[in-house]
């Protein structure tokens, strides 16, 4: 999903995504402790992707603190 995708959502739904892509991402490490992903990538994918929510989701919390 791109920014500018994400940016379309509203803030509870990137909230409900955010939630949702966490659960997965523990889902994820839980088995790659346990035995070898099949792309190891796809951890570093969530993490990226978790952050690019919650950096939409901080921009628009302080544009509508100033607003």
């Amino acid at each position: 999903m791109k920014a500018k995708e994400i940016r379309d959502l509203s803030t509870e739904e990137i909230k409900s995504q955010i939630a949702e892509e966490k659960e997965q991402i523990h889902n994820l490490q839980f088995q790659h402790a346990i035995a070898d992903l099949q792309n190891p990538m796809i951890l570093r994918d969530k993490r990226r992707f978790i952050a690019r929510l919650e950096t939409i989701l901080k921009e628009r919390l302080l544009t509508e603190e100033t607003a």
